[in-house]
């Protein structure tokens, strides 16, 4: 009797391992892990992606995590060649996440040479967050970057940025980053015009500037940075450039 409820214990054991496994399993591929959490309401991630500079086997998928994010993580393909809107060809990878402008955004790095499409996730308060799906392009259209951009300080304190496209003449939005000298971020905001101007909103069509940005203090040195996205969330254009406030 003994022996039998050993060995019934065992089987117990082992079933409740093989089950748990297979979930976690599951959980692996993307269209399980949204049904799942389908009791969340779905909200958008904000996400692109980018080559490294100098280094076309590393990419860059970039996000915007709200403050109350919980559970980031990445999800891709085995091929490029596939319905970027079929869930369940998209399987999570654990890369290694790097904090951007201080925290503000984050970053996976990936290290591969295959071009593939990824999605970003994560879990806030009573909602579940996807980005739409981003084509990873390092090996057949390496990112740009350059210090190319015009700034036209003419007004005091209130500088405007002016640049065009690389390369690549692909870019269907552009996100403009101002920081300070110890890089936290001041303004993050999106155009479709190749101008911003810091603060004027007129032609902002996304920002993502949680607070009233500062006034820019008069000799002190700031950064602006400039990502030129595509329709598929890929950058083709990084422009950074150091500047003097006027």
């Amino acid at each position: 009797m003994v022996n039998r409820i050993i060995l019934f214990a065992v089987i117990c054991i082992c079933f409740l391992a093989c089950t748990t496994d297979d979930q976690e399993m599951q959980l692996e591929i993307l269209q399980d892990y949204i049904e799942v959490n389908s009791n969340l309401d779905l909200d958008e991630v904000i996400a692109c992606a980018a080559s490294k500079k100098g280094n076309v086997n590393t990419s860059f998928v970039f996000y915007y995590p709200i403050p109350s994010a919980t559970d980031i993580k990445y999800f891709e393909t085995t091929s490029i060649d596939i319905d970027k809107d079929n869930y369940s060809l998209y399987k999570e990878k654990n890369l290694e996440k790097e904090d951007v402008f201080n925290g503000y955004l984050g970053r996976f790095v990936r290290n591969s040479t295959e071009d593939v499409w990824c999605i970003v996730t994560y879990k806030s308060s009573g909602k579940f967050h996807k980005s739409n799906p981003i084509r990873l392009k390092s090996q057949s259209k390496p990112t740009e970057w350059t210090d190319k951009v015009t700034i036209d300080e003419s007004k005091s304190l209130t500088p405007k940025f002016l640049w065009d496209d690389g390369i690549v003449k692909e870019n269907r939005i552009y996100f403009q980053v101002i920081t300070d000298a110890d890089n936290n971020l001041l303004s993050g905001t999106y155009t479709y015009d190749k101008w911003f101007q810091y603060y004027n909103l007129v032609n902002v069509v996304l920002n993502v500037t949680r607070d009233t940005p500062p006034s820019l203090q008069l000799m002190n040195d700031y950064n602006f940075t400039l990502m030129g996205v595509s329709e598929d969330n890929w950058v083709n254009l990084v422009i950074q450039k150091t500047f003097v406030a006027k």
